[in-house]
């Protein structure tokens, strides 16, 4: 298990975790806590029960560009088009479906908090993560959020030779590109044990 996600005996996943990676992880899941915000406040005592569930809400695409990234019109050409009944479409959509989607985003970046906090790797100097099939794919769609994320704010593209790729040591990039690539590397790893 060198550093990478393998199938653990029992199904599901596991890997091994020194103290930097731990550390890093955490404080991306928690940044991506932030970014996306907190929930809702909960119904107050004698409220309507169904009230959050017809809850409406933002109608309007994030300003910022990560978070548009991550909550994206569903009307809308990838290139950003759309005629005037689209953007009415995407807004209704996202009325009715982004306090779920951010909801779902946020439980699945708090299991990884939450189980990255569960670990002790200064007993052996490495921990050993595993993660029921279930975890794994909370996991998974975390790891893939964080890369969008920071994909987003590096404007990563396509091409595999850009310049992005070869940042110089002193570039304050660089950090962010090696966290992006080390993700992505979980992420490939992940996927593979999780496929049959």
């Amino acid at each position: 298990m060198a550093g990478y996600f393998e199938t653990a005996p029992d199904g599901g996943a596991a890997i091994a975790l020194d103290e930097v990676e731990i550390s890093i992880l955490r404080s991306l899941a928690v940044q991506f806590l932030e970014l996306v915000g907190p929930g809702p406040a909960g119904p107050e005592p004698g409220d309507d029960p169904l009230a959050e569930l017809f809850a409406e809400g933002p109608t309007e695409r994030p300003a910022d560009p990560a978070l548009a990234r991550l909550f994206p019109d569903a009307y809308v050409d990838p290139e950003g088009k759309a005629d005037d009944e689209a953007l009415a479409a995407s807004s209704e959509f996202r009325r009715y479906t982004e306090n779920d989607l951010r909801a779902r985003k946020r439980d699945d970046a708090l299991v990884v908090v939450r189980s990255l906090d569960a670990l002790d790797p200064a007993r052996d100097r490495a921990a050993v993560l595993t993660l029921s099939d279930q975890e794994s794919r909370r996991w998974l769609g975390t790891l893939n959020d964080l890369r969008l994320t920071i994909g987003t704010r590096l404007d990563v593209d396509e091409d595999p030779d850009g310049d992005l790729y070869r940042l110089p040591d002193e570039d304050p990039r660089k950090p962010l590109m090696m966290a992006y690539m080390w993700l992505g590397g979980l992420q490939e790893t992940l996927i593979e044990t999780l496929t049959p």
